[in-house]
């Protein structure tokens, strides 16, 4: 059974660092990145979270679908831009795992959701935040901690459209940690995209 353990990461502004997940040594792979578009419009009103699983070819029409059906605002250019994203970054995760089909989820996020650390319960997992703050990750020390019962020294925090890939349980016994910000009753909300191996069905959150 794995526990809260060590995350060791790798961090660049290519994207070419998301292939370090499948190196033992790293539990995290991190692509900085910066701000491309205002997704706020997007989730104006109420719109239903997304779930979905295809292959990386058959994303983009079934987000196209799945963002009319939703009820998501923002014109056609700014629903382009973050399907051309979210299909990029599939395209990106598939190569990395060496996966035929994936399971995404869009979510609009305005509670602390998963605000205790933990790992996920799959082999790795990307997240990246279009609005909003990005997901806290601890480093090896921290995480320790975490798992000794203390609290931790420093939250680490990934920037808004920076792109995590974590390792999760089903890949190593030492997993990468992280948690949800806590965003409870600041009224804030966050766009999440998260994509999961499509062979097995998921519940936990991101």
């Amino acid at each position: 059974m794995a526990t809260l353990s060590p995350c060791l990461s790798r961090c660049d502004d290519q994207p070419e660092v998301l292939g370090a997940i499948r190196d033992a040594d790293c539990n995290l792979a991190i692509w900085e990145r910066a701000p491309f578009a205002d997704f706020a419009p997007l989730i104006a009103g109420n719109p239903q979270d997304l779930r979905f699983t295809c292959d990386a070819a058959g994303l983009p029409a079934l987000l196209e679908a799945g963002l009319d059906r939703g009820g998501y605002g923002g014109d056609s250019a700014l629903r382009r831009a973050l399907i051309s994203d979210a299909a990029r970054l599939a395209a990106l995760f598939c190569a990395a795992l060496d996966l035929a089909k994936l399971e995404l989820r869009l979510e609009v996020v305005r509670t602390d959701s998963c605000r205790k650390f933990h790992a996920d319960y799959v082999t790795a997992r990307l997240i990246t935040t279009y609005v909003g703050e990005g997901t806290d990750w601890l480093d090896e020390d921290d995480a320790a901690r975490v798992a000794a019962g203390a609290a931790p020294v420093r939250v680490r925090r990934l920037r808004a459209f920076d792109v995590g890939l974590f390792k999760g349980k089903l890949a190593t016994e030492t997993p990468a940690i992280h948690r949800s910000p806590p965003i409870a009753g600041t009224g804030a909300a966050r766009l999440l995209l998260v994509l999961n191996p499509a062979h097995r069905s998921f519940v936990d959150g991101a």
